[in-house]
């Protein structure tokens, strides 16, 4: 009768691997196809390497050996603990710690620290103890609660190891190398099957199909120690199964094919609906083209009111600007007109210089009396102006009068000295 039916296999997931990219040639024999990017697993041959197995394990516990589950990944930690529980050997599902086998009586030592501190517990010596040193060897003993309880009852080396991911226990297969320990293992595509005395070629991230292998051979050290195992009678029906599952995968594109005609035909029947959606858009388009011209006019008339505004204030405020530009240099030049002075030395031309004076005096004369009728407006205006103006605008009229420190100056400061020159 077999250990396990084809069935029990597929339902479980033992089938698949992993993708294509991430693979060990070695196990090029364990594949059967690839599908989708993902290798499929001949479960006909994990089948057998799982008799093998389980034959072995038989004979190494009914000999009186002992066997040491690890699995430290997540997917095969609930599992290991419990198979191993169940059956009565020691199990790792915690962090390998190093020399675990190799330097065995060092782990004893911490085996027997951790025993220690479970007697003084009992015996109430930490009653005794100040709370902080209490508090220190309670963390150390859950510490090595954590990494320790599956073996802290392990006398001696174990006579096997199983493992689950190779890839992820490498440091346990070496140790286990160097003892010459037996190594069964749930071997992944990615793995490396050398690492491996009895290959199981199977899906190890897979929590169903970890369990379903552990308990296999679990019922095969339950049977060594003479206990009862439930037998699966469903050998015919099982392969009949994985035959019809293996004829479907073979036929890849027609039962892709068949849901994608059933979704073409179906596609017509979604734009009939589709025209009904998009006639009721259509609505809110003419309300919001009603709405468009409303904002226009709006801003239209807010356009209007801005030019109207605008110019005002614009000729009101640059029309004194330029008239005091303009006077004030005016003043500046009549005040500093050398030339006269310095044409009195050319003795020479005595006769025709007296008519030009004659000229100059007529000229003059018009222009000392526009430039009387402003300065008499000036004290007025420029008291008001000066106020109106900016810091920065009296600043540079102090600078065109050289005004000393007016850089300093407030705006009180240069209003005033503005009006003393």
């Amino acid at each position: 009768m077999p250990v396990v039916s084809m069935k029990q296999l597929l339902e479980a997931g033992v089938h698949f691997g992993h993708t294509t990219r991430r693979w060990n040639p070695k196990m090029a024999k364990y594949i059967y196809t690839a599908r989708n990017g993902i290798y499929i697993i001949d479960l006909k041959k994990t089948a057998e390497e799982i008799e093998r197995a389980y034959q072995a394990l038989f004979e190494i516990v009914s000999n009186g050996g002992k066997i040491l589950f690890v699995g430290t990944k997540k997917q095969a930690q609930e599992a290991v603990e419990e198979e191993a529980k169940r059956t009565g050997q020691f199990y790792v599902n915690q962090r390998w710690l190093g020399g675990t086998l190799t330097n065995f009586h060092t782990i004893r030592r911490r085996i027997k620290r951790l025993k220690d501190l479970y007697e003084m517990e009992e015996k109430g010596t930490f009653a005794l103890l100040p709370k902080k040193e209490v508090i220190g060897l309670v963390k150390e003993r859950d510490r090595l609660e954590k990494f320790l309880s599956g073996i802290k009852d392990m006398q001696k080396l174990p006579d096997a190891i199983y493992i689950v991911d190779p890839k992820k226990e490498i440091n346990a297969i070496r140790e286990a190398r160097i003892l010459k320990i037996p190594v069964f293992g749930i071997v992944d595509t990615n793995c490396d099957p050398d690492d491996v005395d009895y290959i199981i070629p199977a899906n190890d991230d897979a929590i169903r199909a970890v369990k379903l292998i552990t308990h296999v051979l679990g019922n095969a050290i339950i049977e060594a120690q003479g206990g009862i195992v439930e037998r699966f009678d469903e050998e015919d029906d099982s392969i009949d199964l994985y035959e019809e599952k293996e004829a479907e995968k073979r036929k890849p594109i027609t039962s892709y094919q068949t849901p994608e005609e059933k979704k073409t035909e179906e596609k017509p029947v979604e734009t009939k609906v589709k025209p009904k959606v998009e006639e009721k858009p259509e609505k809110p388009q003419i309300e919001k083209v009603e709405a468009e011209p409303k904002v226009e006019k709006k801003l239209e008339e807010h356009q209007v009111e801005k030019v109207e505004v605008e110019p005002q204030a614009e000729e009101k405020e640059v029309e004194p600007k330029v008239e005091e530009k303009l006077e004030e240099p005016q003043v500046e030049k009549v005040e500093v007109e050398p030339q006269t002075e310095e044409k009195e030395v050319e003795p020479k031309v005595e006769e025709k210089l007296e008519e030009p004076q004659v000229e100059e005096v007529e000229v003059t004369l018009p222009v000392t009396e526009k430039e009387a009728k402003p300065e008499e407006v000036e004290p007025e205006v420029l008291v008001v102006d000066y106020e109106s103006l900016r810091v920065v605008e009296l600043r540079e009229m102090a600078k065109e009068k050289n005004i000393p420190r007016y850089s300093t100056m407030r705006k009180a400061e240069l209003i005033e000295a503005l009006k003393n020159n």
